[in-house]
């Protein structure tokens, strides 16, 4: 069986496509699916702490993942593509519309203003989501 390459595309690659791209990672290997996973920004904004602390809180680290740009990738086969906001969805590049392309837009908790409670909530939430999506999109593939 060969691999599936799936590159997750957000805004700033920085909290939403990390959360996927951990899930996927895992869920990869809990159902034993061959898979690359990848991420990409628009633009590469630095990894948020927050999605760190709140992907720790489920057993999965991403504090070694990278920031990256959709241009390194451009000499990469990718066979899936997953955009996990609309402004991600509507910037993607026309070449990797022509693989199979997956598109769910989740809140970013990132922008959420409030108290501490209410950020962390919205962390969680966004976090339980996209667990959930990936899951489902790895049962499917």
């Amino acid at each position: 069986m060969e691999n599936i390459n799936i590159l997750v595309i957000c805004t700033g690659n920085s909290c939403r496509s990390q959360i996927a791209e951990g899930y996927l990672r895992y869920f990869s290997k809990q159902l034993k699916i061959n898979t690359n996973v990848y991420s990409a920004g628009i633009r590469a904004e630095g990894i948020n702490k927050k999605a760190i602390e709140i992907m720790s809180q489920d057993g999965i680290d991403i504090s070694n993942h990278t920031s990256n740009t959709l241009e390194e990738y451009t000499n990469t086969e990718i066979s899936h593509v997953i955009t996990v906001c609309d402004h991600a969805n509507e910037s993607c590049p026309v070449y990797l519309k022509k693989v199979n392309l997956t598109h769910k837009n989740f809140t970013d908790p990132s922008k959420v203003i409030g108290n501490e409670f209410e950020i962390q909530n919205a962390f969680e939430k966004c976090r339980e989501e996209i667990k959930s999506f990936t899951l489902s999109f790895l049962e499917k593939v």
